[in-house]
């Protein structure tokens, strides 16, 4: 009889099943939502000459670029896509796009309208927009002011050659290569960009005036680092822009630019390394969208290397 007052097999299996199913079941595990980045993969590269929207861009290394003109920035649109040197664009670093510059490369960047002044590394290509001559990451544009306004006139001047994945950047190139110029087209040779520099001539045709320009201090150059520190230095108080078609160390090819190119233009002077260059070089021009509106129609005329300058 003891047998019989056991449960059976079956009975416990229903009452085991019974109690489990009256136990809480574990919450479900949360949605993994994590996106995989790549690790950077940033080389140092100067690049082939390449063509966009039918203008040509030749790379090459530039220890001494210092340049004017105007800085536009870039900003969530392009946050996680991979930069022209295989690293990863992040807005808040402080890094930009250059057109023809090495990468990476560190640059100082400062606003000609407030005065501030932050080092950049440029690490991508661009901007493409006619008129702009370097496009900066968010921060690097909150930090220098230009967020607000979309562009400012600004300086940029070479420092640099800047790190590679967190490593020592790669040595210089000897100076034999450094200095030479790719090929390009005949009409390129005589030809130089110009910036705001100490010593440059303000639009005064027939004759060279000084130009009461501060030069950067020394100091500024010791630390070439884009440590996120803003620094203030002197700016003329009042500037111009100009839309600049071409420079010449030989009066009559500047004189030969102007004749094909019609328009308000006209030849300016400037000395650099004791050498006179003739400016070809539209009027002073008070705003960006004048600017803009100027360098359309010369570019309309034929002149493929009109660029947008800052002068006093």
């Amino acid at each position: 009889m003891r047998l019989a007052a056991r449960p059976s097999f079956a009975v416990a299996m229903a009452l085991l099943a019974a109690s489990c199913s009256s136990a809480p079941k574990p919450p479900p595990q949360p949605e993994d939502h994590t996106v995989t980045v790549p690790p950077n993969a940033g080389v140092y590269k100067v690049g082939q000459p390449y063509q966009v929207d039918n203008v040509w861009y030749y790379p090459r290394e530039q220890p001494d670029y210092d340049e004017t003109g105007i800085a536009s920035w870039y900003g969530p649109t392009f946050y996680g896509h991979h930069t022209a040197n295989g690293e990863m664009y992040d807005g808040n670093q402080l890094t930009a796009a250059h057109k023809t510059l090495p990468m990476p490369v560190n640059v100082r960047v400062t606003n000609l309208d407030n005065g501030k002044s932050l080092v950049v590394r440029v690490n991508d290509r661009g901007p493409y927009a006619r008129g702009r001559i370097i496009d900066l990451s968010k921060r690097a544009a909150e930090l220098l002011d230009v967020v607000q306004t979309g562009t400012a006139r600004v300086r940029v001047t070479y420092l640099s050659r800047s790190d590679i994945n967190g490593g020592p950047p790669p040595p210089e190139t000897p100076p034999a290569i450094a200095n030479a110029l790719p090929a390009a087209p005949s009409a390129k040779v005589d030809t130089a960009a110009l910036g705001i520099v100490p010593g440059a001539a303000v639009e005064a045709p027939g004759r060279t005036v000084q130009m009461p320009t501060a030069p950067i201090p020394a100091r500024m150059f010791a630390d070439s680092q884009p440590t996120g520190q803003v620094t203030r230095v002197p700016v003329p108080a009042v500037t111009h822009l100009y839309v600049q078609l071409g420079a010449f160390s030989k009066l009559e090819n500047a004189k030969a630019l102007l004749g094909k190119v019609a328009g308000d233009l006209r030849i300016s002077t400037l000395q650099r390394g004791g050498q006179t260059l003739y400016r070809v070089r539209s009027a002073p021009l008070p705003s960006v969208q004048d600017a803009d509106a100027a360098l359309a129609r010369l570019s309309g005329a034929g002149a493929n290397d009109a660029h947008i300058v800052v002068d006093q």
